[in-house]
């Protein structure tokens, strides 16, 4: 998946949490942060726009939410 850089501003604790999370997980914060960024996304309601892969996409995104709602249910 291509990637991109930002620049993000995020408030100490959140940080903090992020940074102990992606720790535990044993992967980067970056991948971390983009994976929580990409389930909230879909877990408030988010939906790609039709694209000629939108079956595939659709799959990956029911996929994130379940992710998501396991999550939240730990």
């Amino acid at each position: 998946m291509a990637t991109r850089k930002v620049t993000l501003s995020l408030d100490t604790a959140a940080i903090e949490y992020a940074e102990r999370a992606a720790k535990a997980h044993g992967i980067s914060l970056s991948a971390w942060l983009s994976r929580a960024a990409r389930r909230e996304a879909v877990r408030t309601g988010y939906r790609a726009p039709a694209r000629p892969d939108a079956e595939a996409l659709a799959a990956a995104d029911e996929a994130e939410l379940a992710a998501a709602e396991k999550d939240l249910g730990a």
